[in-house]
C-alpha cells in the first residue's frame, strides 16, 4: 500500500494567499481555484475587478491539471502545434494556468487561474503551488 500527503485547509489557504499576494503584486485581477488530485473543488476565489466567467475557466485549468498530472500549458502546446483533435478530449481545458500541486513526487492537488494572459495565470498559479 502506497501513502500521500492530501491538501488540508491550511496548505489550502496557503495557496491562496500565495497565489493573491502574486496577482495583487502585479495588480491582475484573477480567480483563483484550488481543487484536490481527483480534481474536486477546495477553494475559489475571484479577486475585484475579475470577469465572472474567470471562476469556471479557473476551476477547468485546475482539474485538468490535476487529472492529467501536468501543466495545462502542455495541452494547449499540443492544440497550437496542429494537434486540433485533442480540443475534443473529455474533461481537459487546454488553456495555459492550471499547475499542479506536488509534494514528493505525487500530485496532490493542483491550482488554475484565469482573468490575464496565460503566463500571467500560470505565474500566479505557479506562486501559488510552490506555497506549499
Amino acid at each position: 500500500m502506497q501513502s500521500k500527503a492530501v491538501l488540508t485547509q491550511t496548505e489550502v489557504g496557503q495557496i491562496l494567499a500565495a497565489a493573491r499576494a502574486e496577482a495583487q503584486n502585479n495588480q491582475w485581477a484573477v480567480t483563483i481555484a484550488v481543487v484536490d488530485d481527483g480534481g474536486h473543488p477546495l477553494a475559489l476565489e475571484r479577486l475585484d475587478g475579475c470577469a465572472p466567467i474567470g471562476a469556471y475557466i479557473a476551476t477547468e485549468k485546475a482539474r485538468s491539471a490535476a487529472l492529467g498530472r501536468r501543466e495545462t500549458k502542455g495541452y494547449e502546446e499540443m492544440v497550437n502545434g496542429g494537434r486540433s483533435a485533442f480540443l475534443s478530449a473529455p474533461v481537459v481545458c487546454s488553456l495555459e494556468g492550471g499547475v499542479p500541486v506536488i509534494v514528493d513526487g505525487q500530485v496532490i492537488g493542483a491550482v488554475g487561474v484565469s482573468g490575464v494572459k496565460a503566463d500571467q495565470d500560470a505565474q500566479v498559479a505557479k506562486a501559488g503551488a510552490q506555497a506549499i
